[in-house]
C-alpha cells in the first residue's frame, strides 16, 4: 500500500482514514470537514464516525499502560501527544510492522506544501489515544 500525504496543516487524521479505507484524501476531508483540516484538527470521535460511515468498525480509547501493547496491530490509528516535535499532536497508522506517517518530514519542513508521507519504524512521540479496529 502507498502512504497518504496530508494536504492540510491539521489533516493527519483524514490522511490516516484515507489510508485505512483506501480512498482519496480529498474525499475523506470533505466527509470530515475542510475547516477542521485547516484550523482545528480532528478528535478521535470524528474519525470513528467517519470510519463507520465508510463501513469500518473502530473504537477509541485513552491509552492506559495495559493497552499500550495493543497499538502494534495492523490498522490501529494512534494519536501522539503534543510535544516540541509535534506541537499539535499527530495521527499515524500501523501497517505491516511500520507506522504510516502522513507528514513524515514535518520536523524538517513546516511548509505543508512540501509535506510528504512515508513509513517509519518508531513512533515520533508518546501515543495517548488509539483507535482500534473491531
Amino acid at each position: 500500500m502507498n502512504s497518504v500525504t496530508q494536504n492540510d496543516p491539521l489533516g493527519c487524521g483524514a490522511a490516516c482514514i484515507s489510508f485505512v479505507a483506501g480512498i482519496n484524501y480529498t474525499k475523506t476531508v470533505s466527509l470530515l470537514g475542510k475547516t477542521k483540516a485547516k484550523y482545528k484538527g480532528y478528535y478521535c470521535r470524528d474519525l470513528t464516525i467517519a470510519l463507520s460511515q465508510l463501513g469500518f468498525s473502530y473504537t477509541y480509547k485513552y491509552l492506559k499502560p495495559q493497552l499500550k501493547s495493543r497499538v502494534y496491530r495492523d490498522g490501529v490509528i494512534v494519536f501522539i501527544k503534543r510535544s516540541k516535535r509535534c506541537p499539535v499532536g499527530h495521527y499515524l497508522v500501523r501497517y505491516e510492522g511500520y507506522w504510516m506517517d502522513p507528514w513524515i518530514n514535518s520536523d524538517k519542513d513546516s511548509d505543508i506544501a512540501q509535506a510528504r508521507s512515508g513509513f517509519r519504524k518508531r513512533l515520533p512521540g508518546k501515543p495517548i489515544y488509539a483507535l482500534f479496529p473491531q
